[in-house]
């Protein structure tokens, strides 16, 4: 599986809208209380404007508190140093910004009343830093965030090509050994089994070649049919099989591998270990209620405690569970049905629309 990296930036344009509109906002409602007098007298003072655009330029140096909050994102100074940091920017802004217009307008007043413009200024500057600081905190974690689900996709991914590589060599052997079997006793059957398994053989490497492990329901099941060919040539009429077949099911995705082990499962457990005839029933139907494919795989073996099948070191059953698990979460599933005497059944559930 192959993953994309991509950065991930700030929207800065999207933000500096924002902060253009909420100075904006912000403007036009201190129009309005600074002449609340003159508006319930019925008249409009027109320089009251020019009085409030003294929020411009504070709207401009505020501004640079971004590069700033930057700056301290990267470097990741202590909190007590990046507090006092920005004590002394606010009270050397909030006296700066106001200290040109007291010059200009001259100190008519008493010293207390410049305190307010100062505390203002600073209140100012606090909540511009603090907004600029949350932008870049929620930005970080969207980043963890991304960061932490390509890291769970490629190790499901890598856990996903694991299981698939025990099975092949799984498959390949326990093949290999059913032909050796067949060899010592039809050497003809054995030279078409090993024809046979060639076309399978090269089912596994064009997956494998592919670079993704779905096939569709058809191409499995067409590899089951090679399966149980070959296994036909070396159990001959003991294996008796049932096909109920869902034709609508025929073009869904699931993973590679996946019915085939149900299959082994059950000619490893119910007939080798047997001379008596048996019958091997694999089912598929799309479950509308359930938005699932639903696929079953059983035979009239001699069964097993189920306690005992869960608590085996079996390799097939499990790692298809696993992969199940892995690629489709609560929404795939595996369930058992067994008991002595009473056969063997696997059912398996793929959801129809991905998560």
């Amino acid at each position: 599986m192959e993953l994309t990296t991509t950065h991930h930036d700030i929207p800065t344009g999207r933000m500096w809208r924002l902060y253009a509109l909420g100075w904006l906002a912000y403007l036009c409602l201190l129009i309005m209380a600074l002449q609340v007098d003159d508006l319930r007298a019925g008249r409009f003072n027109w320089a009251v404007i020019g009085q409030a655009m003294w929020t411009a330029p504070q709207a401009c140096i505020l501004a640079l508190l971004w590069p700033l909050s930057g700056w301290l994102e990267r470097k990741r100074p202590r909190p007590v140093l990046e507090f006092l940091l920005h004590a002394f920017n606010a009270c050397f802004y909030a006296i700066g910004s106001y200290a040109l217009l007291f010059l200009v307008t001259g100190l008519k007043q008493a010293l207390s009343w410049y305190v307010w413009p100062v505390l203002y200024g600073i209140m100012s500057y606090g909540v511009i830093a603090t907004m600029f600081h949350l932008v870049r905190v929620n930005h970080a974690r969207q980043r963890q965030a991304i960061a932490i689900q390509q890291a769970h996709t490629l190790l499901v991914a890598s856990e996903l090509n694991a299981l698939r590589n025990k099975l092949n060599p799984h498959f390949l052997f326990n093949t290999l050994h059913s032909i050796i079997a067949l060899t010592r006793r039809n050497p003809e059957a054995a030279e078409t089994a090993l024809f046979q398994f060639s076309d399978m053989l090269r089912y596994v490497l064009d997956t494998e070649k592919s670079g993704s492990d779905r096939v569709t329901l058809e191409d499995e099941l067409r590899f089951v049919r090679d399966y149980l060919e070959l296994e036909s040539l070396r159990l001959g009429p003991r294996l008796k099989i049932e096909w109920e077949l869902d034709m609508d099911a025929a073009g869904l995705p699931l993973p590679a591998l996946s019915l085939q082990p149900l299959v082994e499962n059950s000619i490893k457990h119910a007939f080798n270990p047997h001379s008596r005839p048996g019958l091997l029933r694999i089912r598929t139907r799309v479950d509308d209620a359930a938005q699932a494919l639903t696929m079953s795989v059983g035979d009239d073996g001699p069964g097993a405690d189920l306690a005992a099948v869960r608590a085996s070191n079996g390799l097939g059953i499990r790692t298809v569970e696993r992969r199940l698990q892995l690629a489709y979460g609560e929404r795939g599933g595996l369930a058992i049905a067994t008991a002595p005497g009473a056969g063997f059944t696997v059912t398996m559930s793929i959801p129809l629309q991905p998560a």
